[in-house]
């Protein structure tokens, strides 16, 4: 009996010792932060910035950046009114490209979707509201589904830009139908495995965070007027926190740490806008506001926690902010730079301001300090996509141009 106990146990190690765990590329870096992982990056750049590995122009218009698989990456672009899903070596080399489907057209034109890439697939949606999953190596089509004719959804004023949550066997989608307003699928076949009436408002441009507090596993996102919390497992509603902004857009991704979320949006001269941080009850299934600033406004900028402050820049305006997370106090604020998205990496922040310009930047509760720039060469129209970094890699997209810069310590 001890020689069989003995053996067992030696089997379950070397299975445990030989399982991968399955890599996930998303919205904003692994864990949907906007902090990637890297060491031995660049600590300044010359004047021109990094060297170019490479660039490709022709993706048509996008705001959304690179989903990374194992052997390739992979970006939508719209160069007319079609959707299409293009695939690219490491090095460069163009591998595939398929036609999607009609893509948003109306107003900011273009891609919106960053491609979640997991386990050989790759999934992405379309403004228009349409969820898809393909193969990694091939492009070939597994599975669509309108999920606004699905689940008796509208389209939003600026189009669906959600970049889609992967966890197990489920994508979470948001249509914000009035019955149907969160919903989970079966990421093989597109099947339902839930509907959530959440706050029964429309979407709100946002991309959901799970969040796994103590024994509960939420799936937290914003709507045209709320943050929500559903059981990621049952699509349960837990609890609603009113926010409002002017045009009901709330474009960040929500943050989680030690209890206690923050969410931010623009102004809506309102006592319920700006920056919010809200704290979860001990299982999850309720919350209540612990601090709201309503002089830091975040359009879709993203926000950076690091070391017990949070750093961010309000839309169209030269101005950083750091906040105390514990009091949502500023700490300062510095035009030392222009604003835009944040991402950070090996100690560093990385700025990419709206007028197209790259920063590298040494941040911390005292001072923002600008170490090197660089004029970003190609593209059209806005600077609005979230840069990435990967494998001592920095991906800039902007409009119809993707750039891959290298960041690695020679």
């Amino acid at each position: 009996m001890k020689y069989t106990t003995l053996l067992s146990f030696l089997i379950i190690c070397i299975i445990n010792a030989c399982t991968e765990p399955v890599s996930i590329s998303q919205w904003r870096g692994p864990n949907r932060d906007g902090i990637y992982p890297g060491s031995n990056l660049l600590g300044t750049w010359s004047e021109n910035g990094p060297e170019m590995l490479w660039s490709y122009e022709g993706l048509g218009a996008g705001h959304g950046n690179v989903g990374i698989g194992d052997n390739s990456l992979f970006i939508c672009g719209m160069p007319d009114t079609t959707g299409v899903l293009y695939a690219f070596n490491f090095a460069g080399d163009f591998l595939w490209k398929t036609e999607y489907g009609e893509e948003w057209h109306q107003n900011y034109q273009g891609s919106r979707t960053t491609p979640t890439v997991i386990d050989g697939l790759v999934y992405l949606e379309s403004g228009k509201g349409v969820v898809y999953c393909y193969e990694e190596n091939s492009g070939n089509l597994v599975w669509s589904l309108d999920i606004l004719n699905k689940f008796s959804a509208e389209n939003i004023q600026w189009g669906m830009a959600e970049s889609l949550l992967v966890d197990g066997d489920l994508v979470f989608c948001t249509p914000g139908g009035t019955e149907n307003n969160v919903v989970a699928l079966n990421r093989f076949d597109g099947s339902t495995v839930w509907t959530s009436k959440g706050s029964g408002q429309p979407a709100a441009y946002c991309s959901p965070i799970l969040v796994e507090h103590n024994d509960t596993k939420l799936l937290v996102t914003m709507m045209a007027e709320s943050i929500i919390g559903i059981d990621a497992s049952s699509g349960v509603s837990y609890w609603v926190i009113e926010h409002q902004q002017s045009n009901k857009i709330h474009a960040n991704t929500p943050i989680y740490k030690d209890g206690r979320i923050l969410c931010s949006s623009a102004s809506a001269k309102s006592d319920l806008d700006g920056t919010v941080q809200i704290i979860l009850s001990e299982d999850g299934k309720d919350a209540e506001v612990k601090w709201r600033n309503q002089k830091v406004t975040n359009l879709m900028n993203g926000f950076i926690l690091k070391d017990g402050y949070l750093y961010t820049s309000p839309y169209n305006k030269s101005t950083w902010h750091c906040l105390d997370w514990e009091t949502g106090e500023i700490q300062y604020s510095s035009d030392a730079f222009d604003s835009g998205p944040i991402i950070y990496a090996d100690g560093l922040f990385y700025c990419y301001g709206h007028k197209g310009e790259m920063a590298l930047v040494a941040a911390d509760h005292e001072s923002f300090n600008v170490i090197s720039t660089f004029t970003v060469p190609l593209g059209t129209k806005e600077h609005w996509s979230h840069p990435v970094i990967d494998d001592g890699r920095l991906y800039i997209r902007h409009g119809n141009a993707l750039m891959v810069y290298n960041i690695a310590e020679k």
